[in-house]
Protein backbone atom coordinates (compact mmCIF):
# COMPACT_ATOMS: atom_id res chain seq x y z
CA UNK A 1 0.00 0.00 0.00
CA UNK A 2 1.34 3.40 -1.01
CA UNK A 3 0.61 6.39 1.28
CA UNK A 4 0.72 10.02 0.16
CA UNK A 5 1.26 12.67 2.86
CA UNK A 6 0.88 16.36 1.94
CA UNK A 7 2.82 18.75 4.21
CA UNK A 8 2.76 22.53 4.42
CA UNK A 9 5.47 25.04 5.33
CA UNK A 10 4.08 27.52 7.86
CA UNK A 11 5.30 30.06 10.40
CA UNK A 12 6.61 28.11 13.41
CA UNK A 13 3.97 27.75 16.11
CA UNK A 14 6.29 29.34 18.69
CA UNK A 15 6.55 32.58 16.71
CA UNK A 16 4.25 35.50 17.50
CA UNK A 17 3.10 36.63 14.07
CA UNK A 18 2.90 40.30 13.09
CA UNK A 19 0.37 41.80 10.71
CA UNK A 20 1.81 43.91 7.88
CA UNK A 21 1.32 47.65 8.30
CA UNK A 22 -0.83 47.84 5.16
CA UNK A 23 -3.14 45.05 6.42
CA UNK A 24 -2.54 42.81 3.38
CA UNK A 25 -1.34 39.79 5.35
CA UNK A 26 1.12 38.45 7.89
CA UNK A 27 4.78 39.45 7.83
CA UNK A 28 6.92 36.32 7.26
CA UNK A 29 10.22 38.10 6.47
CA UNK A 30 13.06 36.68 8.60
CA UNK A 31 10.58 34.52 10.53
CA UNK A 32 11.29 30.90 11.49
CA UNK A 33 9.27 28.50 9.33
CA UNK A 34 8.54 24.84 10.03
CA UNK A 35 6.21 21.98 9.10
CA UNK A 36 2.55 22.43 9.98
CA UNK A 37 2.11 20.48 13.28
CA UNK A 38 -0.98 18.59 12.05
CA UNK A 39 0.96 17.47 8.95
CA UNK A 40 3.81 16.30 11.17
CA UNK A 41 1.29 14.03 12.91
CA UNK A 42 0.20 12.75 9.47
CA UNK A 43 3.81 11.90 8.50
CA UNK A 44 4.28 10.09 11.81
CA UNK A 45 1.10 8.06 11.30
CA UNK A 46 2.08 7.09 7.75
CA UNK A 47 5.56 6.09 8.97
CA UNK A 48 4.03 3.90 11.69
CA UNK A 49 1.84 2.19 9.09
CA UNK A 50 4.97 1.36 7.07
CA UNK A 51 6.81 0.13 10.15
CA UNK A 52 3.88 -2.20 10.88
CA UNK A 53 4.19 -3.60 7.36
CA UNK A 54 0.82 -2.14 6.30
CA UNK A 55 2.35 0.41 3.91
CA UNK A 56 5.09 -0.22 1.38
CA UNK A 57 6.02 3.40 0.62
CA UNK A 58 5.39 6.83 2.14
CA UNK A 59 5.59 9.83 -0.19
CA UNK A 60 5.69 13.37 1.23
CA UNK A 61 4.29 16.16 -0.96
CA UNK A 62 4.47 19.92 -0.61
CA UNK A 63 3.24 22.78 -2.78
CA UNK A 64 4.83 26.23 -2.66
CA UNK A 65 8.14 28.05 -2.87
CA UNK A 66 11.55 26.39 -3.24
CA UNK A 67 12.16 26.61 0.53
CA UNK A 68 9.47 23.94 0.98
CA UNK A 69 12.29 21.48 0.24
CA UNK A 70 13.40 21.97 3.86
CA UNK A 71 9.96 20.88 5.06
CA UNK A 72 10.08 17.83 2.80
CA UNK A 73 13.54 16.91 4.11
CA UNK A 74 12.09 17.03 7.63
CA UNK A 75 9.27 14.71 6.53
CA UNK A 76 11.85 12.31 5.08
CA UNK A 77 13.86 12.51 8.30
CA UNK A 78 10.74 11.44 10.21
CA UNK A 79 10.29 8.48 7.88
CA UNK A 80 8.97 9.35 4.41
CA UNK A 81 10.72 7.36 1.67
CA UNK A 82 10.76 10.08 -0.97
CA UNK A 83 9.26 13.50 -1.65
CA UNK A 84 7.63 15.61 -4.36
CA UNK A 85 7.66 19.41 -4.51
CA UNK A 86 5.22 21.30 -6.70
CA UNK A 87 7.11 24.56 -6.92
CA UNK A 88 5.33 27.86 -7.48
CA UNK A 89 5.52 31.43 -6.19
CA UNK A 90 1.75 31.90 -6.59
CA UNK A 91 -0.37 32.25 -3.47
CA UNK A 92 -1.89 28.79 -3.10
CA UNK A 93 -5.44 28.55 -1.82
CA UNK A 94 -7.05 25.29 -0.61
CA UNK A 95 -8.81 24.51 -3.91
CA UNK A 96 -5.59 24.98 -5.91
CA UNK A 97 -3.70 22.70 -3.50
CA UNK A 98 -6.49 20.09 -3.71
CA UNK A 99 -6.28 20.14 -7.52
CA UNK A 100 -2.50 19.74 -7.43
CA UNK A 101 -2.83 16.84 -5.00
CA UNK A 102 -5.49 15.24 -7.20
CA UNK A 103 -3.08 15.35 -10.15
CA UNK A 104 -0.34 13.76 -8.03
CA UNK A 105 -2.72 11.08 -6.70
CA UNK A 106 -3.62 10.15 -10.28
CA UNK A 107 0.10 10.02 -11.12
CA UNK A 108 1.29 8.06 -8.04
CA UNK A 109 -1.84 5.91 -7.43
CA UNK A 110 -1.66 5.77 -3.60
CA UNK A 111 -4.27 3.79 -1.65
CA UNK A 112 -4.30 6.27 1.23
CA UNK A 113 -3.80 10.03 1.59
CA UNK A 114 -3.15 11.26 5.13
CA UNK A 115 -2.91 14.99 5.80
CA UNK A 116 -3.34 17.41 8.68
CA UNK A 117 -6.90 18.55 9.37
CA UNK A 118 -5.84 22.18 8.87
CA UNK A 119 -2.85 24.47 8.64
CA UNK A 120 -2.09 26.74 11.59
CA UNK A 121 -1.52 29.78 9.36
CA UNK A 122 -4.94 30.09 7.68
CA UNK A 123 -6.98 27.50 9.66
CA UNK A 124 -9.04 26.81 6.52
CA UNK A 125 -9.66 23.08 7.19
CA UNK A 126 -10.67 22.61 3.54
CA UNK A 127 -7.96 20.86 1.52
CA UNK A 128 -8.64 17.29 2.67
CA UNK A 129 -12.37 17.59 2.10
CA UNK A 130 -11.91 19.24 -1.31
CA UNK A 131 -9.45 16.52 -2.37
CA UNK A 132 -11.92 13.79 -1.37
CA UNK A 133 -14.65 15.52 -3.38
CA UNK A 134 -12.45 15.92 -6.48
CA UNK A 135 -11.37 12.26 -6.35
CA UNK A 136 -14.74 10.87 -5.29
CA UNK A 137 -13.02 9.03 -2.41
CA UNK A 138 -14.43 8.39 1.08
CA UNK A 139 -13.03 10.62 3.81
CA UNK A 140 -12.62 10.59 7.58
CA UNK A 141 -11.69 13.92 9.15
CA UNK A 142 -10.27 14.77 12.61
CA UNK A 143 -8.92 11.23 13.11
CA UNK A 144 -7.79 10.36 16.65
CA UNK A 145 -7.12 6.67 15.88
CA UNK A 146 -6.48 4.82 12.61
CA UNK A 147 -6.41 1.07 11.93
CA UNK A 148 -5.83 -0.34 8.45
CA UNK A 149 -6.59 -3.94 7.49
CA UNK A 150 -8.17 -5.98 4.68
CA UNK A 151 -8.56 -3.08 2.29
CA UNK A 152 -10.35 -0.92 4.85
CA UNK A 153 -9.41 1.87 7.24
CA UNK A 154 -11.23 2.10 10.56
CA UNK A 155 -11.04 5.64 11.90
CA UNK A 156 -12.08 6.90 15.31
CA UNK A 157 -12.88 10.62 15.47
CA UNK A 158 -14.07 13.01 18.12
CA UNK A 159 -17.49 14.62 17.72
CA UNK A 160 -19.46 16.91 20.04
CA UNK A 161 -21.31 14.00 21.64
CA UNK A 162 -18.28 11.75 22.14
CA UNK A 163 -16.50 9.41 19.72
CA UNK A 164 -17.52 8.27 16.24
CA UNK A 165 -16.02 5.26 14.45
CA UNK A 166 -16.01 5.10 10.64
CA UNK A 167 -15.06 2.29 8.28
CA UNK A 168 -13.66 3.43 4.92
CA UNK A 169 -13.03 1.33 1.85
CA UNK A 170 -9.62 2.14 0.41
CA UNK A 171 -8.55 4.27 -1.40
CA UNK A 172 -9.50 7.00 1.06
CA UNK A 173 -8.61 10.37 2.56
CA UNK A 174 -7.85 10.81 6.28
CA UNK A 175 -7.18 14.10 8.06
CA UNK A 176 -5.37 14.00 11.40
CA UNK A 177 -6.19 15.55 14.76
CA UNK A 178 -3.84 16.27 17.67
CA UNK A 179 -4.67 13.13 19.66
CA UNK A 180 -3.76 10.69 16.88
CA UNK A 181 -0.09 10.42 17.90
CA UNK A 182 2.98 12.29 19.09
CA UNK A 183 5.57 12.75 16.31
CA UNK A 184 9.00 11.30 17.02
CA UNK A 185 12.08 13.38 17.68
CA UNK A 186 14.09 13.77 14.47
CA UNK A 187 17.63 12.52 15.04
CA UNK A 188 20.77 13.80 13.32
CA UNK A 189 21.49 10.47 11.53
CA UNK A 190 17.99 10.53 10.03
CA UNK A 191 18.45 14.16 8.96
CA UNK A 192 21.64 13.15 7.15
CA UNK A 193 19.90 10.17 5.51
CA UNK A 194 17.05 12.44 4.39
CA UNK A 195 19.49 14.55 2.37
CA UNK A 196 20.18 11.53 0.14
CA UNK A 197 16.55 10.56 -0.43
CA UNK A 198 14.81 11.26 -3.74
CA UNK A 199 13.07 14.63 -4.11
CA UNK A 200 11.24 15.26 -7.40
CA UNK A 201 10.31 18.74 -8.56
CA UNK A 202 7.29 19.73 -10.65
CA UNK A 203 5.57 22.94 -11.70
CA UNK A 204 1.75 23.36 -11.62
CA UNK A 205 1.74 23.55 -15.43
CA UNK A 206 3.50 20.16 -15.59
CA UNK A 207 0.44 18.73 -13.85
CA UNK A 208 -2.01 20.71 -15.95
CA UNK A 209 -3.39 22.66 -12.98
CA UNK A 210 -4.40 26.34 -12.89
CA UNK A 211 -3.48 27.68 -9.43
CA UNK A 212 -4.73 31.24 -9.97
CA UNK A 213 -6.26 32.54 -6.70
CA UNK A 214 -10.06 32.68 -6.62
CA UNK A 215 -10.38 34.42 -3.27
CA UNK A 216 -9.22 37.94 -2.44
CA UNK A 217 -8.11 38.92 1.05
CA UNK A 218 -9.66 42.30 1.81
CA UNK A 219 -7.95 42.98 5.12
CA UNK A 220 -5.93 41.27 7.85
CA UNK A 221 -5.98 42.78 11.35
CA UNK A 222 -4.88 41.81 14.84
CA UNK A 223 -7.52 40.79 17.40
CA UNK A 224 -8.97 43.66 19.41
CA UNK A 225 -7.11 44.21 22.65
CA UNK A 226 -8.98 42.86 25.64
CA UNK A 227 -10.22 45.51 28.05
CA UNK A 228 -9.24 45.36 31.71
CA UNK A 229 -11.55 43.61 34.16
CA UNK A 230 -13.15 45.13 37.25
CA UNK A 231 -13.63 44.01 40.83
CA UNK A 232 -17.07 43.94 42.40
CA UNK A 233 -17.79 44.11 46.14
CA UNK A 234 -20.42 41.38 46.29
CA UNK A 235 -22.47 38.82 44.36
CA UNK A 236 -25.46 41.12 44.02
CA UNK A 237 -23.37 43.71 42.16
CA UNK A 238 -21.91 40.98 39.95
CA UNK A 239 -25.37 39.70 39.00
CA UNK A 240 -26.56 43.26 38.35
CA UNK A 241 -23.65 44.00 36.01
CA UNK A 242 -24.04 40.67 34.17
CA UNK A 243 -27.75 41.37 33.69
CA UNK A 244 -27.76 45.10 32.89
CA UNK A 245 -24.32 45.83 31.43
CA UNK A 246 -23.04 42.62 29.87
CA UNK A 247 -26.61 41.38 29.21
CA UNK A 248 -25.56 37.73 29.40
CA UNK A 249 -28.22 36.66 31.92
Amino acid sequence: MKVLVPVKRVVDYNVKVRVKSDGTGVDIANVKMSMNPFDEIAVEEATRLREKGLATEVIAVSCGVAQCQETLRTAMAIGADRAILVETTEELQPLAVAKLLKALVEKEQPQLVILGKQAIDDDCNQTGQMLAALLGWPQATFASKVDVADGKAVVMREVDGGMETLSLTLPAIITTDLRLNEPRYVTLPNIMKAKKKQLDNFKPEDLGVDVKPRLKTLKVSEPAKRSAGIKVPDVATLVDKLRNEAKVI
